[in-house]
């Protein structure tokens, strides 16, 4: 499945059994419609997101940043403490792309792309 939304807070990465790494990080989104009678309606789809390739790449998720994604979806549904039933979408990214900067990101380091020119987008920055 591709997906395309902004980060909504800066990726953490975690270290599970046996020393693999994971970056997790959840994004947003945006989608609007207008019924036939009605005002436009705005919403948000959070989706959580599991990064298994190259933790290196935390470092650049940060809040705000754009991004496309390509991998597997995962549900998941639940009863809280409060007795609410509560649900979770979770994406396992194969791939990840960088689509736009937010105000408060790190540029990747100048030539470690993959041959592409200035301005173009990148996969990764490694």
């Amino acid at each position: 499945m591709e997906l395309t939304g902004r980060l909504t807070a800066d990726a953490k990465v975690s270290e599970v059994k046996g020393g693999k790494k994971v970056v997790n990080f959840s994004i947003a989104i945006n989608d609007s419609y207008k019924p036939k009678d009605g005002e436009r309606v705005e919403r948000a789809t959070f989706v959580e997101c599991a990064y298994w390739m190259n933790a290196k790449v935390g470092q650049y998720l940060k809040k705000g940043l754009l991004v496309q994604l390509n991998g597997r979806m995962n549900s998941r549904a639940w009863v809280n403490k409060d007795g609410e039933a509560k649900s979770s979408l979770t994406c396992n990214i194969a791939n990840l792309k960088f689509l736009s900067g937010s105000a408060n990101s790190t540029s990747p380091k100048e030539g470690a792309g993959k041959g592409k020119s200035s301005g173009e987008e990148d996969d990764l920055p490694f």
